[in-house]
């Protein structure tokens, strides 16, 4: 396993850089997360994603799909990208301390 370092924590990733330990996640964890989306600091829209993907992962297992993550949200999928430039899957799953989604979500 790979490790991704800040400041003196340390978390177990994947290759792609994704946390290994979901249940270890917290806010200070995303924030962390958030540096290798080059996000210096999350704003109430940042979280208003992160904590709905994370809810749609524990109520159903698995990241909801882009249209869905859109409709709920209000977001359009230009300012996701503008918030997380490597977009819903990659950017918000990773700092929501989410598993590599396996499909398009």
């Amino acid at each position: 396993m790979l490790e991704y370092k800040v400041e003196d924590r340390s978390y177990e990733v994947d290759e792609e850089g994704f946390l290994q330990e979901p249940e270890l996640w917290t806010e200070e964890v995303a924030k962390d997360f958030a540096l290798t989306e080059n996000i210096a600091e999350l704003n109430e829209d940042h979280w208003k994603l992160i904590n709905f993907v994370r809810w749609y992962f524990v109520q159903y297992g698995i990241a909801p799909m882009v249209r869905k993550v859109c409709k709920e949200t209000g977001f359009e999928l230009q300012k996701i990208y503008e918030m997380f430039p490597s977009g819903p899957a990659k950017g918000v799953c990773k700092v929501a301390g989410l598993p590599k989604p396996t499909g398009c979500v």
